[in-house]
């Protein structure tokens, strides 16, 4: 593991400018990009931990506030321990948020975050690799589909409504994809159900994507972070593994984590 370190950044978009937290190796050259996707939640303590984690293995993690247009970090006040289901208004904040972030937006926002990337000294040549965290998986989807050329790997962690029957549902976008994927979702999960993961399945089975999809039992919608109550450590760590596998394979494959 390497010594990390962190700083605040803000990234031009078409649409203002995106604060974010870069995370990186404390040692000389570029290292392979990952994309990270936040939770509803947002920018936060936790989500910096999860991104010095990721960077220790050697990858130069940026990680926006995929809000920015509602404000800089924090959009809304979260509290040190997220429980939901004590807190409701918390989603009455969040729920106007994500319903502004529509595709056509946050994809033209990834597209600035992928073109910021580039220019890093930081950051190594070639595709970069993705993660994302309940609406964050749907974000990192429709990114690999979005920018084919650009991602080399995709991952998703308890995502929702990821295969819905809407006529812009995320997993539409499978035919464009030429990353590999890994999706990892809770089976405690009611925004996704049983049906909505054998359509994700199936769709990037017929569209020749390279995936895995794996149900973790036990957990429930949010399990990898543990500054809320749906935290659930055997998964969190199962994930870890999971992403960490999958970047090392795509992004550098001669090289150990």
């Amino acid at each position: 593991m390497n010594a990390v370190r962190g700083t605040s950044v803000d990234i031009p978009t078409p649409d203002g400018v995106a604060d974010a937290y870069l995370a990186h190796p404390d040692t000389t050259g570029p290292h392979p990009a990952v994309l990270f996707y936040m939770d509803a939640f947002g920018l936060r303590p936790h989500l910096i931990k999860m991104a010095d984690r990721l960077a220790s293995s050697g990858y130069t993690v940026l990680v926006p506030n995929v809000f920015y247009r509602h404000g800089r970090t924090p959009v809304i006040e979260v509290p040190e321990f997220i429980d939901p289901g004590q807190r409701p208004e918390i989603f009455q904040q969040i729920g106007p948020l994500i319903q502004a972030l529509t595709p056509e937006l946050a994809m033209r926002d990834a597209g600035a975050y992928l073109d910021w990337l580039a220019t890093r000294p930081e950051v190594t040549t070639g595709p970069v690799g993705i993660t994302g965290y309940c609406m964050g998986a749907v974000l990192a989807l429709r990114t690999a589909g979005a920018y084919p050329e650009r991602v080399a790997a995709a991952a998703g962690f308890h995502g929702g409504n990821l295969a819905t029957e809407a006529p812009d549902s995320p997993h539409l976008v499978a035919d464009r994809i030429t990353a590999e994927l890994y999706f990892g979702h809770a089976d405690q999960d009611a925004s996704l159900p049983t049906a909505q993961i054998d359509r994700l399945d199936e769709a990037l089975t017929a569209a020749g994507v390279r995936h895995r999809c794996e149900v973790y039992q036990g957990a429930h919608h949010g399990y990898t972070q543990a500054d809320t109550a749906a935290y659930h450590p055997e998964a969190a760590e199962r994930h870890w593994t999971a992403l960490l596998d999958l970047l090392d394979r795509t992004l550098r494959p001669t090289a150990q984590s």
